[in-house]
């Protein structure tokens, strides 16, 4: 009888495998492990091998990257897991709650944005200053030209 040989999650991959088993380039897990959302052990020849479990951290990274989360964030979560085994169920988790947190929290702000959006597509005034819902009496106009309602923009390349 055959003998089957299950992986393990700390058995290692080369490059090319990982590569062709998450779809993401190699620059892209070179980069990734250079921020320390990744690890590799080397050879003695400096060939990067990478152990199994971090294919799930790399399609953390791309499920993160697809809902906005910024991989600085990432890589603060990340910091929690342990680096030499696999996360646990409770590892994973908690950063499942943690996002889930703060994705609700943004998918709340998308509504009200919406609805605003949607009442002043609707009343036709086309002008803050004179917005009778979003800005009466032009009081947002004394702190200043340009969006006063709206979050800044944080731009994560910088």
């Amino acid at each position: 009888m055959v003998e089957i040989k299950r992986p393990k999650p700390t058995d290692l991959l080369t490059i090319g495998e990982v590569v062709r088993r998450t779809g993401v380039s190699a620059s892209a897990l070179h980069f990734y492990e250079r921020k320390g959302l990744i690890h590799t052990q080397r050879t003695p020849g400096g060939t990067r091998l990478y152990p199994r479990h971090m294919e799930r951290r790399i399609a953390i990274i791309q499920v993160a990257k697809r809902l906005g989360i910024p991989l600085s964030e990432v890589a603060e979560q990340f910091e929690s897991l342990p680096r030499d085994r696999m996360p646990s169920l409770r590892d994973w988790n908690r950063l499942n709650e943690h996002w889930r947190a703060k994705l609700t929290a943004r998918q709340r702000e998308l509504e009200r944005l919406q609805s605003e959006m949607s009442q002043c597509i609707g009343c036709g005034c086309v002008s803050l200053s004179v917005c009778l819902v979003m800005n009466p009496g032009d009081v947002l106009g004394k702190d200043g030209q340009g969006a006063r309602r709206l979050p800044p923009f944080v731009d994560e390349m910088g």
